[in-house]
């Protein structure tokens, strides 16, 4: 049994670095076998074809984004501080769910769900006064994850507008999280910049 789920761990990790670097279709089933160290036919009695594979490594790691870093609607910016932690530490991740984007352009079951619950989440926070009304929980939702995957592998801004960015992460975080903070409180920040205008 050990030695079946360490064949299927090996499968789902070769199964990422070839599914992050050319997408489902071109992705080949006998290269991720090749890579896992195992028979081709073993990942078909496993995962029956390679779209499922795919779902099934998609899924894998979505579902350890959501246990890792719990979505905090009350406190937005140290989220998105973690959020830009998790792209920039799993390039691969972000490729694949730039694939995903593009192969299912509606979304699956697995990446809408929580953001809808995300959503519900944080329009509670908004009724309750912990975040403000000013931009609507869709938007700000938006807004929060574009700033956060901004300078991720998949992008097609950040990286080109700034290439050396990357070598000073620790400031691009700073930048992201107050970026956060005034969009998730644009009232507070008007208030203390007009206080550090008049010190």
């Amino acid at each position: 049994m050990r030695n079946a789920e360490a064949t299927r761990e090996r499968i789902l990790q070769a199964a990422l670095a070839e599914f992050s670097a050319h997408g489902i279709a071109g992705a080949r089933v006998d290269r991720i076998a090749q890579t896992a160290g195992c028979n081709k036919n073993l990942i078909y009695i496993y995962f029956t074809d390679k779209e499922t594979l795919f779902t099934t490594v998609l899924r894998k790691h979505l579902l350890r984004v959501h246990e890792e870093y719990p979505f905090t609607p009350d406190d937005l910016p140290g989220y998105a501080g973690k959020v830009f932690d998790f792209v920039t530490a799993n390039p691969d991740l972000m490729r694949l769910m730039t694939w995903a984007a593009l192969e299912d352009p509606k979304g699956s079951a697995e990446r809408v769900t929580p953001l809808d619950a995300k959503l519900a989440a944080l329009t509670k926070a908004q009724k309750a006064g912990q975040v403000s009304t000013a931009f609507p929980p869709r938007f700000l939702l938006a807004a929060l994850m574009s700033l956060a995957m901004a300078w991720s592998v998949a992008s097609p801004f950040g990286p080109l507008l700034n290439p050396k960015a990357a070598e000073h992460p620790s400031e691009l975080r700073k930048c992201l999280i107050e970026a956060i903070r005034l969009l998730a409180n644009p009232d507070r920040g008007s208030q203390s910049r007009r206080r550090s205008r008049q010190e």
